[in-house]
């Protein structure tokens, strides 16, 4: 008896939420594995160019020292960054407490009941409270990194046997998947690399232009959280709108701030990127922010930062095969070259099929 397509939907259904649900509770494991592949990937030139000119154990060294500077200078300067906000925050404790003093007030004498939640939100002790579990979340992503390390070890030392292993039983065209993806994924570090410089940059000049305090540390800030999309810039949006607040004291300046930081996030993130990204890695807003949130539950802040990645790599496999090649075409931003290749060349032979 052949099922209806409402139970095939059903079926797919509880078969995602399995998926996830294995995902979420084998975060310890295949999250540091995803993080390390994707590492692999993105420093395997690095490697077999060291390989052509250096014994191959010596290549690995060098690139996995180089791997882990760039991984460690990128958490310290986020460590940084909080640290000093975190210690320019505890020492003004008292001037955001008078503002808050004087904010609960004004909302009771308009009707709003400042309780439970929400009072706990405005208080000094929520934000120092919130800026200390970041800290602690940035801890384990350095523990994190350790693990990972490991696996870009082991990773590096058999991509070329795993090549070869794929090309020995057939599977080619996954091979080629697994090259075209590492090239994008090469492609979007690039890309991500270059616009948060650009982020960073402009947060710091305006920081300085306005006279807001600590504005290095911002720039750094916005630099490091701008590899996270949406939460990574919204967190580094946030973060100086309430140390303006303090400083200016002024509701005015604080909404001020915060349009101008949105507007610079705006301009980089969805002006600049897709035009030096180009349709290559074009994908759907949506998707995007789908990726993000969902591996963000599964998996954290790794997964905040593998969501893009990680939807990348899915679609360009599935640009490599005609049944799949729908999946690619539909979450793309734009059709991805492959597609619209493909799409070409078959409109062409059937305009030349006589009738």
């Amino acid at each position: 008896m052949t099922p209806n397509r409402g139970h095939l939907t059903l079926l797919a259904v509880c078969t995602a939420v399995l998926v996830c649900i294995a995902l979420h509770f084998g975060r310890v494991i295949l999250a540091p594995v995803a993080f390390g592949i994707f590492v692999v990937a993105v420093a395997w030139p690095v490697q077999a160019t060291l390989q052509k000119r250096l014994p191959r154990l010596l290549a690995l060294l060098i690139t996995v020292v180089a791997v882990a500077v760039v991984l460690t200078g990128l958490g310290t300067m986020i460590g940084w960054g909080f640290g000093r906000a975190a210690r320019w925050l505890i020492a003004d404790t008292a001037r955001f407490q008078a503002m808050y003093q004087q904010a609960t007030v004004w909302l009771e004498g308009h009707g709003f009941a400042v309780t439970g939640v929400f009072s706990d939100m405005l208080s000094p002790s929520w934000m120092v409270g919130a800026i200390q579990t970041v800290a602690s979340r940035l801890q384990s992503v350095a523990s994190f990194s350790v693990v990972a390390l490991v696996f870009l070890i082991l990773g590096l030392l058999e991509v070329e046997d795993t090549g070869r292993k794929l090309v020995a039983i057939g599977a080619e065209r996954l091979v080629r998947a697994g090259a075209a993806t590492a090239a994008k994924l090469q492609t979007y570090m690039l890309v991500r690399t270059v616009m948060s410089v650009i982020t960073g940059a402009l947060v710091s000049g305006f920081a300085v232009a306005i006279g807001l305090p600590l504005y290095a540390e911002w720039g750094v800030v916005a630099f490091a959280l701008n590899y996270i999309p949406f939460i990574g810039p919204f967190v580094a949006t946030l973060a100086p709108t309430l140390f303006a607040l303090a400083h200016f004291q002024s509701w005015e300046t604080m909404l001020a701030v915060f349009a101008s930081l949105n507007l610079i996030q705006f301009v980089v993130g969805s002006y600049l990127e897709p035009r030096v990204a180009g349709s290559r890695l074009s994908l759907s807003p949506f998707v995007v922010l789908l990726a993000v949130f969902l591996w963000s539950f599964l998996w954290g802040i790794a997964g905040a930062f593998m969501g893009v990645p990680i939807v990348i790599a899915i679609l360009t496999v599935c640009e490599q095969y005609p049944r799949s090649r729908w999946v690619a075409t539909l979450l793309a931003g734009e059709a991805p070259e492959e597609t619209a290749a493909a799409e070409t060349a078959a409109e062409t032979a059937a305009k030349k099929t006589p009738s």
